[in-house]
């Protein structure tokens, strides 16, 4: 009898001690730490299902040979005219397409009880976001490369050469990471992983094709032409323009930073807050 009633004692001890656990400080290393673990955990994930990089290996190449064959020869009189203002497009197209993932997969890893285990654990709140953005890295960075390499086999010879390409690539997967905490956000607010999919594309798609990504400015109606200059997506494509073309570090790139931060500042804070209310 003494023992039938020490188990269940025992339990509420523990439970009470993973309680406390979970609620005690947790310092900016242990921060960084712990979110390293997780991305090791999200890219063992991805190694065990790779088809989780289906997307970011086939839309770069299907979407540059469509995008570059169907309107090079109406926007630029040939293909090879018009690679150099559709790759840094593609580019920031894909990363950005990519990105929007994240919030899908995190609805669903939550639909299925896998963040109730972090639940009880003493870990920062946002190592288990975070951790699996920084994973994603690997896919933006798949994502861009493998569009660069689709334009040099299309012909495309980009003037800002090796260090202005890399420096494309690294701009393209700043914003990508930073816009992925909104699409976070999203997914810790909205009802289900299928709702997640359709307000990102409702987001993420007009900020795209509504952007200087595939077309001038100067071809689109004046009305049109001003959304264009200040929507965010269009001073990404602006700046890797500069730099895989010109190899040239201009505006654009302070602006499309400053924008990332702003991004960061906002919704990692709204990402957090409402992971915290499904706990």
């Amino acid at each position: 009898m003494t023992g039938t009633l020490i188990a269940p004692a025992r339990e509420t001890v523990r439970a009470a001690d993973r309680v406390a656990a979970a609620g005690r400080h947790v310092s900016m290393g242990e921060t960084v730490s712990q979110t390293l673990t997780m991305a090791w955990r999200a890219l063992k994930k991805m190694r065990r299902n790779p088809e989780q990089f289906f997307d970011v290996a086939l839309q770069p190449i299907l979407f540059t040979a469509m995008f570059a064959y169907i309107f090079g020869g109406a926007i630029s009189g040939d293909v090879e005219s018009y690679l150099p203002l559709m790759i840094p497009g593609i580019l920031a197209q894909t990363v950005l397409t990519t990105c929007m993932v994240t919030g899908t997969q995190l609805r669903e890893d939550m639909e299925k009880g896998v963040f109730d285990r972090f639940k009880s654990l003493p870990i920062a709140r946002v190592a288990p976001l975070a951790g699996p953005m920084v994973a994603d890295l690997v896919r933006y960075l798949i994502a861009a490369v493998l569009t660069f390499a689709m334009g040099l086999l299309m012909g495309y010879r980009p003037g800002g050469g090796a260090f202005g390409v890399l420096g494309a690539i690294l701009l393209a997967v700043v914003t990508g990471w930073s816009l992925a905490w909104m699409f976070t956000w999203v997914g810790t607010i909205a009802r289900s992983a299928q709702a997640v999919q359709g307000i990102s594309m409702m987001i993420l798609f007009p900020l795209t094709f509504l952007s200087n990504a595939f077309v001038p400015v100067e071809t689109l109606p004046g009305w049109l032409a001003a959304f264009v200059r200040v929507n965010p997506v269009s001073h990404l494509v602006t700046a890797a323009r500069d730099l895989a073309n010109s190899a040239v570090v201009s505006g654009e790139v302070a602006w499309t930073l400053l924008a990332c931060l702003a991004v960061i500042a906002v919704f990692a804070p709204l990402s957090v807050r409402g992971y915290r209310r499904h706990m």
